[in-house]
């Protein structure tokens, strides 16, 4: 039987309708909570992200503010503009849209925010709360998969998980928060020996490894959870062809867009084995901005000791 899809744009709704209804109870003690975004250069698809960002605060009434840097800018520059977001006291969160210019020494910069304005959790301070064990900012995008983890039902404790990906945004705090939901955790990335031998030794598996298409069935144990936080571009017809076949909905898309957006796990393989499995595009992506959305009302709350 297929796996079932986890309905990550489902969920990812009735997160904002909480955020939603706590903002409306934040405003009702005059606090209405504000995010901040900031954009350096013109790259059209974070121009694009961020623009998204702010018509779901719009929605759900958190004040959004965003601030474009256009042109050739020093890191130092960027500091200075960072610096007077975190003075202002109307702003709850600070998101730095990547990826940035080369020229722009991310690390500075993300250690630049404000810890408790961080909602994107990127910050030294909130990773080190967050392996301790003590209350922070969590990165979106992992939150985002416990939170898809827990409203499907799906049991961590006791069961074997598997991350594939060692970033510090995704693979890293995934494998933490896995740990502290009980899983017994096992992280992979390009340098494992033997991937498909471990993989399938997984109850649950996170792949964010920017493979295309990287996980096969070979790589899935029979009835296993398998979440897709990859995001990969494909434009090559014979590509899809041999990844999605005749399905007409993907080629929809590709005739609508010139391009699809795949995971890093083979579809249309993997659903014959695995039990639940998250789409791409549909599951783990939805969720990363509503985490987000949850992450500034948190943030409006701890700043404010609420």
């Amino acid at each position: 039987m297929p796996a079932t899809f986890i309905n990550g744009a489902g969920i990812a709704g009735d997160i904002k309708k909480e955020v939603a209804s706590e903002v409306a109870g934040l405003k009702q003690k005059g606090v209405q909570p504000g995010l901040t975004v900031i954009l350096v250069g013109d790259d059209a698809a974070s121009s694009a992200y961020v623009n998204m960002k702010a018509r779901t605060c719009e929605q759900l009434g958190i004040r959004s503010r965003k601030i474009v840097i256009p042109g050739p800018v020093t890191t130092a520059e960027l500091l200075a503009r960072i610096r007077s977001v975190n003075e202002d006291d109307s702003v709850d969160g600070i998101l730095i849209q990547l990826p940035l210019p080369k020229q722009i020494d991310k690390h500075a910069v993300l250690e630049s925010v404000l810890p408790s304005k961080d909602v994107d959790g990127f910050h030294s301070s909130n990773l080190g709360s967050l392996l301790l064990g003590h209350e922070s900012l969590v990165a979106c995008t992992p939150a985002g998969v416990m939170e898809l983890l827990k409203r499907s039902g799906v049991q961590t404790e006791g069961a074997n998980a598997v991350v594939l990906g060692r970033s510090d945004d995704v693979g890293k705090p995934q494998a933490v928060l896995l740990m502290h939901a009980n899983a017994t955790v096992t992280i992979c990335h390009s340098k494992t020996r033997h991937l498909a031998d471990i993989t399938r030794q997984a109850d649950i598996l996170v792949a964010a490894i920017g493979r295309t298409a990287m996980i096969t069935a070979n790589h899935v144990k029979p009835g296993a959870v398998v979440i897709d936080v990859g995001t990969n571009q494909v434009s090559d017809r014979a590509e899809i062809e041999r990844l999605f076949g005749k399905d007409s909905v993907r080629w929809k898309d590709f005739e609508k867009r010139g391009y699809i957006w795949v995971g890093d796990v083979h579809e249309r393989e993997v659903r014959e084995v695995a039990s639940m499995m998250t789409p791409v595009p549909g599951g783990v992506g939805p969720m990363t901005i509503a985490v987000l959305m949850r992450n500034t009302i948190k943030a409006a709350r701890m700043r404010r000791g609420l």
